[in-house]
């Protein structure tokens, strides 16, 4: 019976579970068969106790999917439990009345649980004491009948049981609770790496259309013939741009296994360190400041993934940044290293912050942060600022272990 109050359970049942729950309620309804039965033998008025029995049968048993919006849990629990109560009061004038079952007090304590699991704080209580008194006083149905020592050998078996089933309502609550704060967190955490590949990758190929759409704007006067390779990077930036956002959008209009895919990371657009190369050729442009990449030899191949991606998103940042806020740059150097089981990151720029950039298209210093995450989350250290000999440094300090072949 027990189970019957846990509704509202993850949709994905295993079929122990399934069988489980139709053994209940199957074990229900013959309880409430027996109770009328009883009461048949002991000539007691059946109307009274059938309505109650129904009430409660379809307060446990109604399938949440096709529950009215009315039927609340606080109403699920009160109105059984009260005209249980109403009979117990009334028994006490009509020995008619005087009828009690397993049926009735399984129904009651299936009940407790559901107030206390499922009711809305500020009714918790209110339903729980009336489901769990229904249940404890209606042994007191038959106090004139029989003595109040044998009521008594009912009442507190009883009791002790219906305090036990409200620890236990009590119990799955706090399960409840944690559920949804665990899906909320799995959502939000969804969400974020969902606006970091938005923001590493389609706005690292809208900057690049942006100045390269300004170049060609210059050269549309001064240079007309030389057009066409800026006409084709800005093509294949934009291409690249509505690949990451198709996988991004596709992410967000998929079911449970589009979600999996995201958590593993799966089918989202990333990058390692064999993919660096092109991202750093393909920085400038045809007329854009040339970047370089300096991969040390003690750089291993075998790094984790995690480590991979972390370490290209920085360097994708950096020379979005390096073309947002210093346009004016003329020598940007990415280098790696590898030392202490530690792989270091550097993005170097000689710009003076020149950006001929609109100013909302500049950022608003969201990709910074997202990158302090990132390389936090793996236990590294991100470190930004301006240089010495002028231009701006963006270093990472990420943990990274060689991986066994």
């Amino acid at each position: 019976m027990i189970l019957l109050a846990t509704d509202g359970l993850t949709t994905k049942r295993t079929r122990r579970h399934s069988c489980l729950r139709a053994a209940g309620l199957t074990t229900l309804v013959l309880l409430a068969v027996t109770d009328l039965l009883i009461a048949g033998a002991n000539g007691n008025t059946l109307w009274s106790l059938f309505l109650l029995l129904s009430l409660g049968l379809a307060a446990v048993l109604w399938p949440p999917a096709k529950r009215p919006a009315w039927l609340t849990p606080q109403l699920r629990a009160s109105l059984p439990a009260g005209f249980s109560l109403a009979l117990t009061a009334v028994s006490q004038t009509t020995e008619r009345t005087r009828a009690l079952g397993p049926g009735e007090l399984a129904v009651l304590l299936c009940l407790l649980v559901i107030a206390v699991r499922t009711c809305p704080p500020r009714w918790t209580g209110l339903c729980a004491a009336l489901t769990g008194g229904a249940a404890v006083v209606a042994p007191l149905r038959f106090l004139d009948a029989t003595a109040a020592e044998d009521v008594l050998l009912f009442t507190l078996p009883l009791a002790m049981l219906t305090g036990i089933l409200a620890g236990l309502g009590i119990y799955l609550r706090s399960l409840d609770h944690r559920r949804v704060i665990a899906v909320a967190e799995t959502r939000r955490s969804e969400r974020l790496a969902m606006a970091a590949d938005l923001h590493d990758f389609v706005a690292h190929h809208v900057t690049g259309i942006l100045v390269q759409t300004q170049m060609a704007r210059m050269m549309a006067t001064t240079g007309p013939d030389r057009l066409d390779p800026v006409l084709a990077g800005i093509e294949h930036a934009a291409a690249e741009a509505l690949n990451s956002m198709r996988l991004t959008v596709g992410i967000l209009r998929g079911g449970p296994e589009e979600t999996a895919r995201l958590a593993s990371g799966e089918g989202r657009p990333v990058g390692d360190l064999t993919a660096l190369g092109e991202l750093v050729d393909g920085f400038g442009g045809p007329i854009g400041p040339k970047a370089e990449l300096h991969r040390d030899t003690s750089v291993p191949r075998n790094l984790p993934r995690e480590v991979q991606a972390a370490a290209y998103r920085v360097v994708q940042e950096a020379l979005t940044n390096v073309r947002r806020h210093a346009a004016d740059a003329t020598e940007v150097t990415v280098a790696l290293a590898h030392t202490d089981n530690t792989l270091h990151v550097t993005v170097r720029d000689n710009g003076r912050g020149a950006a001929p950039m609109p100013y909302v298209a500049r950022g608003g210093g969201y990709g910074i942060v997202g990158l302090t995450e990132r390389v936090t989350s793996l236990g590294g250290e991100l470190r930004t600022g301006p240089r010495a000999e002028g231009g701006w440094e963006v270093m990472a300090l990420l943990p990274a272990v060689p991986r066994a072949s």
